[in-house]
């Protein structure tokens, strides 16, 4: 899937901080239809895009506690498109004012030796995964449902089986810093997914 661009306006000076509002939540298989029925109601795009990514999670270690962390991602469907490089900073879960997790966003698109680049940096692999699955777009939020696909010989994408019985649901915003009034919009567009999946401001650091 080629990702959208970090920011719609043009970078005069300096440079533009991004940030990613999100809730995430889960849907089973068997539910699956039923939340792709509903989003089709309700969001711009009737017809779903559909994508098939690779994702690779490299790590720096440093003099820092925690590891330093870039996502190199590839669109498996979709010949030509570009590689892209993801760095995600620290959440932001304290403003309880806030109805989305929010955190530091940086997206470019690179060349195809990313991967390679990475490694001559230090960086080494951590783990890997494929992604496959479905995203609807409502204004400026962005609605991704997929499963995750476990990669069972390092390197070998073809050679696949699914994480869990369940989809993963993201609602996701990027915006410059300080717009938190977006994240009244995605909570109200949450409300109405409900029963079917229940979106939530998740912190990481409860998942380890």
């Amino acid at each position: 899937m080629e990702a959208p661009p970090v920011t719609m306006m043009p970078v005069t000076g300096g440079t533009i901080n991004m940030m990613e509002y999100l809730l995430q939540g889960s849907v089973l298989d068997h539910s699956l239809e039923s939340l792709i029925h509903r989003l089709r109601g309700l969001c711009d795009n009737m017809e779903p895009e559909t994508f098939l990514d690779h994702e690779m999670v490299f790590l720096l270690k440093g003099q820092q506690a925690s590891p330093f962390v870039l996502r190199a991602r590839r669109s498996m469907d979709r010949g030509g498109a570009p590689w892209h490089l993801r760095y995600l900073g620290q959440p932001e879960m304290g403003d309880k004012n806030r109805h989305a997790l929010v955190r530091n966003c940086v997206d470019i698109a690179t060349s195809e030796n990313l991967t390679d680049f990475l490694m001559e940096m230090g960086f080494r692999m951590d783990h890997e995964f494929v992604a496959k699955g479905h995203l609807f777009r409502k204004g400026i939020m962005k609605i991704m449902v997929y499963k995750i696909f476990r990669i069972l010989v390092p390197g070998n994408t073809d050679s696949t089986e699914a994480l869990s019985l369940s989809y993963l649901v993201e609602l996701s915003v990027v915006a410059p810093a300080g717009q938190d009034m977006v994240s009244d919009d995605m909570r109200n567009f949450a409300e109405q997914l409900k029963p079917l999946v229940h979106l939530e401001k998740i912190d990481p650091k409860r998942l380890m």
